[in-house]
């Protein structure tokens, strides 16, 4: 049976496809119009890579299945012979909903799709309602983060490739749970990276931090635009996936008069529209800027039309708070007014206020009436604030489980979307550190050494891991046995009795911008959301606020005493009250 077999090279003279795991058949390519060659040919055993004007072998840009590795042959994959059982599946809009962000290879020990999906059951129990997996697009080593893809179109094969992603979904679905996918369309990695060989996938008219910027808007961009439009239309429509994480969609430099975002907006919407499931586009931005999420309008008016984006600026003033560490882009948010205007009024503390950080003037005021809360998703821990620290601390072992319980109640109860990063739940005893295997020598010392004169800013460099010691990724990867603890089993409680009040009452889960009081009384901080009220004690000493008569208090951690008249917080502990909170 023949095969279709296509790519896009349009400065070549000459393009063959070698065929078989041996490469010894070749067939010539044919010019089929704008810059793209085609020919059909019998597959093989369904290995094939492209050669250009004579050279070696290529993967294919679009190839699917990079079964020996980026450098190799890619493999022909039908993803239409996946028997799905999501059938009934309609798919989780994002008002309302709360995330998982999780790293497939440290998740569990199997470091496989397979072996995440026998803790979906956990995260159901949890009370999440979207699983946001990190990039899985292949990159060319065993264990990393996965934000040094080079094969966008393909699924990293040491998870379970192709299968084990829709595997994965399958089993999601069937349990209740959406799944978001982290995708990056700003860079790819150091290393595997043959765009550039077929075409002007790549400009020096932008910079950005990983180099030469993707070519949105150049001579040639129109395929390269394509590539990233059916790479997201093939993520939804042959994985079934129900949303994108889009990584620094500030390092897209595109001075186009359509955006690639609003593109991308208008792509989600419409197969959104055709398949009746809501496709979901969540954007990583360092702008502070409302129009990424303000709806396209008729002419060219109005924003990119994305559904959300991260919130850093909340992240940051809840750590503040909470460890008391100023250092860096933290500084700015000690400010006394920093956490009443996140918690608050906007997730923007920077809404075109100065920048210490930047030394200039950053963000743009949000319209409360026109923009709600819950496109903007907040958190108190995240794969960079955790995996960026030197040594990969997370917050309860930075702040203590009771600082971090309470940043749980405070997030929890925010008008924001949350996102939890896993096993922040349960006080996961693990570190969450940043780890690579590049088989490259000059590659992996340029990664030790950039690591170490980062940290040595702070008098950390002696206490920085080796990202390519493999017991980097082993000390990284959830011990779920930390279960068995009795104390972290109350944790857990705490999270999930959190969630579930989010989704009960009407306060918490429809709060909007503007709506929220903050008021700190010393050690004692109180945030009012309508007839409900967070109290945290954050000194050493027992604090005692007067409570109205009739008070009830619906969650609390650690030691808290309520009476007709007041309520006693010991040290770190925290409640959630119903009642009006006293002025």
């Amino acid at each position: 049976m023949l095969r279709h077999y296509s790519v896009w090279a349009p400065d070549a003279e000459r393009v063959d496809v070698r065929l078989g795991a041996d490469g010894v058949r070749t067939e010539p390519m044919t010019p089929a119009g704008g810059g793209w060659w085609t020919v059909d040919a019998e597959p093989g055993d369904g290995r094939y890579a492209f050669c250009i004007d004579g050279g070696d072998p290529l993967p294919d840009p679009r190839g699917r299945r990079q079964p020996d590795g980026v450098h190799a042959a890619s493999a022909l994959v039908d993803p239409a012979t996946f028997s799905w059982t999501d059938g009934d599946w309609k798919g989780r809009p994002l008002p309302g909903a709360a995330i998982y962000e999780l790293h497939v290879g440290t998740f569990t020990s199997e470091r496989t799709f397979d072996g995440a999906i026998q803790r979906l059951d956990h995260l159901v129990e949890l009370g999440v309602d979207v699983v946001e997996l990190m990039p899985v697009a292949s990159f060319p080593v065993r264990n990393g983060w996965g934000y040094d893809g080079v094969a966008l179109y393909s699924v990293h094969e040491p998870y379970g490739g192709p299968a084990g992603l829709q595997r994965f979904v399958d089993a999601a679905h069937a349990r209740g749970l959406a799944v978001w996918l982290d995708v990056v369309y700003n860079h790819l990695g150091p290393v595997g990276n043959c765009l550039p060989r077929f075409g002007p996938y790549f400009t020096d008219r932008h910079q950005t931090p990983w180099g030469l910027a993707v070519n949105l808007d150049g001579p040639g961009s129109d395929e390269v635009r394509a590539y990233v439009l059916d790479n997201a239309r093939q993520w939804f429509l042959d994985y079934h996936l129900d949303g994108l994480r889009l990584d620094a969609v500030h390092a897209l430099h595109d001075e186009s008069a359509i955006h690639l975002l609003e593109e991308l907006a208008a792509l989600a919407d419409d197969l959104g529209t055709a398949t009746g499931i809501p496709r979901v586009l969540i954007a990583e931005s360092d702008r502070n800027d409302p129009r990424t999420v303000i709806a396209r309008g008729v002419g060219g008016a109005g924003g990119l039309g994305l559904d959300g984006q991260w919130a850093d600026d909340v992240h940051h003033a809840l750590h503040v708070l909470l460890t008391g560490e100023t250092q860096g882009y933290y500084a700015d948010f000690a400010d006394p007014q920093a956490l009443p205007k996140v918690l608050a009024h906007t997730p923007f503390f920077h809404d075109g206020t100065f920048s210490s950080f930047r030394e200039r003037r950053h963000g743009r005021p949000i319209a409360p009436n026109i923009t709600p809360g819950w496109r903007f998703v907040a958190s108190l821990q995240t794969h960079d604030q955790i995996g960026n620290r030197a040594t990969g601390e997370r917050l309860a072992q930075l702040a203590g489980r009771g600082r971090a319980a309470i940043g749980a109640a405070l997030l929890l109860t925010s008008p924001y979307t949350p996102m939890l990063f896993m096993g922040e739940e349960f006080d996961a005893s693990t570190p969450w550190q940043y780890f690579t295997d590049h088989a490259e020598d000059w590659l992996a010392e340029s990664i030790r050494a950039g690591r170490q004169a980062e940290f040595a800013e702070h008098g950390w460099s002696d206490r920085v891991p080796d990202p390519q010691d493999p017991g980097t990724v082993e000390a990284s990867t959830l011990n779920w046995a930390d279960l068995d603890d009795l104390d972290r089993r109350k944790f857990l409680d705490w999270y999930r009795t959190l969630l579930r009040l989010r989704r009960e009452l009407p306060e918490l889960r429809d709060a909007a911008l503007g709506d929220g009081a903050v008021a700190r009384e010393g050690d004692l901080l109180l945030v009012r959301r309508g007839t409900l009220g967070v109290l945290a004690n954050l000194g050493d000493e027992p604090g005692r606020l007067p409570v109205p008569d009739g008070s009830e208090m619906l969650a609390c951690f650690g030691g808290v005493v309520l009476t007709d008249s007041e309520v006693t917080l010991s040290r770190d502990s925290t409640a959630l009250l119903r009642a009006p909170l006293p002025d």
